[in-house]
């Protein structure tokens, strides 16, 4: 078992205070966004088994079989398929989308041949994986994720009254709805920038009057989450892209899963994510960051549905999944209790365990024990053997299905 020490992400549209209260340290003031738990060698993990400290990525890199299961390795290959991450927006990220692991192949490739530099701002494609992703709510989180029906989109427009809205209404309207979908979101994305900041302007006193006028609509919520997001982003085509989309607010402990083509973007809260190893992210807007509008489009999937959101299912020893499509990553959730009744995780693969809340003790098979407090973490090989987990508190899991 080794303590993580892991790396924080400043970004802009981070929280000054979550991350700091999470890991018990004082704000510095400065915005706090991601703290990284794992391997990615944009900022890996660190750990120390007595010869001085190493960069998690290159201590498996060393003997990936012994660090991550022989049966992982086969599957997943001689790397951590998984990033785990603790999100904490205080203002909305960008609306974004992420490739197919194909498009992400076949981009990065393009790429590639064309000599372009992966840190150059225009870059689409940073790897060759997809990002798949799940978050789970640690305070009331609020996001946008996936189309809402084109039909209810345009009700929820035309309630505005803003002229400027017209011919996307009559576009939500009349076309079958992915076309539907699609011809809006290309239309929105491709106006005149200066036409955008009148549109959204008027867009955001209307939503303001909008809430005001009709407090009992069933969009009061997501207008909301709108008025705060063009605030914030004014003159950003970001911000009418975003009427698109279903308005979510999660619950402590309730669940959102983006596969690939799920246009999304949280708006503000905190949350523990974890997502497959990739860097992948074409952007939509709410951001000054480059948008490839004609990859983009190739990119999302235009259909509309219900973005569900998903709580915990309830498994064995105690044991809370959050169920996902796919093996690459696994995300459970152990709530300790002062009883001293014990939980167990196999050590089939390897595993990171984050403690949010209270305290936990991590007991190996050979009688070793980790004692973990709110907001620190280790990492687990794939031992094969159990580790028992005791303590007070909430620990995460994150690991791979085999």
């Amino acid at each position: 078992m080794d303590r993580l020490a892991n790396t924080v992400r400043p970004y802009a549209w981070g929280s000054t205070t979550a991350i700091p209260a999470l890991l018990g340290e004082q704000p510095t003031g400065e915005p706090q966004a991601e703290l990284w738990l794992g391997a990615h060698p944009g900022d890996s993990s660190r750990v120390d088994r007595g010869a001085g400290v190493r960069r998690l990525a290159e201590v498996i890199a060393a003997d990936p079989v012994a660090e991550l299961g022989a049966e992982a390795v086969e599957k997943f290959g001689p790397t951590l398929p998984f990033l785990l991450k603790v999100l904490a927006a205080g203002i909305p990220l960008s609306l974004q989308v992420h490739p197919s692991r194909a498009q992400a192949q076949a981009g990065f490739a393009a790429e590639e041949a064309a000599a372009v530099p992966v840190e150059a701002g225009h870059r689409n494609y940073k790897d060759a994986n997809h990002k798949p992703e799940l978050i789970c709510a640690l305070d009331e989180f609020e996001g946008l994720c996936g189309f809402r029906d084109p039909l209810a989109t345009a009700d929820l427009m035309e309630l505005l009254a803003v002229p400027g809205l017209s011919p996307l209404i009559d576009l939500l309207r009349t076309k079958p709805a992915g076309q539907a979908l699609r011809e809006t979101l290309a239309t929105v994305l491709t106006t005149d920038s200066g036409v955008v900041a009148v549109l959204v302007k008027e867009l955001a006193e209307a939503l303001e009057r909008a809430q005001r006028e009709y407090p009992d609509s069933p969009y009061v919520d997501a207008w909301a989450g709108y008025a705060h997001t063009a605030a914030l982003y004014p003159g950003d085509a970001g911000v009418l892209a975003a009427l698109l989309l279903n308005h979510v607010r999660l619950q402590p402990g309730e669940a959102l899963y983006l596969g690939a083509g799920v246009p999304h973007a949280y708006l503000r809260g905190t949350g523990v994510e974890i997502m497959a190893n990739s860097d992948n992210v074409l952007r939509c807007g709410l951001t000054p960051k480059h948008v490839d509008v004609p990859e983009l489009l190739k990119v999302v999937v235009f259909e509309a549905g219900d973005p569900g959101v998903r709580g915990p299912v309830a498994g064995a020893d105690g044991e809370e999944l959050f169920p996902v499509p796919i093996d690459e990553f696994r995300l459970s959730r152990f709530t300790l209790t002062a009883d001293g009744a014990q939980r167990r995780v196999d050590g089939r693969a390897a595993q990171i365990l984050l403690c949010t809340e209270g305290a936990a003790t991590l007991t190996d098979a050979t009688g070793a024990t980790l004692e973990l407090a709110k907001g620190q973490s280790a990492y687990l090989p794939a031992t094969g053997t159990d580790t028992a987990l005791t303590g007070t508190g909430v620990l995460f899991r994150a690991t791979v299905t085999l």
